[in-house]
């Protein structure tokens, strides 16, 4: 599993010219999924990214996670993530899990974030979406299990 994610001051995902998701504050999750990814390492990722401290404390320090610091998280799935790109002019994606596969452990990574109390709204798995941000800082990190 592969997660980048980018501290935003808002975000939306649009499908058809239709808005599917947003938020204000908070986290922009692009997540890919692997061949062998499993719940539990969706679990422990959407531990991660909930946990992650990378929101201002009031010294001005990384110091507090995204619910600390009032945000919410999108989460939008995107197997570019996963391409292989050691050699050649055009990327390689038979490092990215199958659609089927990915779709579940999207949904359930999700679902983990819900459960930890966020709305957690989402882009729509495998459509053609237009992802908007307004990036922070610019503050981006990837994380990987």
């Amino acid at each position: 599993m592969i997660v980048l994610i980018q501290r935003v001051s808002q975000a939306s995902v649009t499908v058809d010219n239709e808005i599917v998701g947003e938020i204000a504050s908070g986290l922009l999750v692009l997540l890919a999924i692997e061949p062998l990814d499993d719940e539990a390492k969706a679990k422990r990722l959407a531990e991660r990214v909930a946990g992650y401290r990378v929101f201002s404390d009031e010294n001005d320090k990384m110091n507090l996670n995204v619910k600390q610091a009032g945000g919410d998280i999108l989460v939008v799935s995107q197997f570019t993530l996963a391409a292989d790109t050691s050699s050649g002019m055009r990327p390689s994606f038979t490092s990215a899990a199958k659609p089927e596969f990915s779709n579940t452990l999207y949904e359930y990574f999700t679902q983990q974030l819900r459960d930890k109390g966020f709305k957690a709204p989402t882009g729509r798995f495998g459509a053609d979406m237009k992802v908007s941000l307004l990036n922070d800082g610019p503050v981006t990190f990837t994380l990987t299990i």
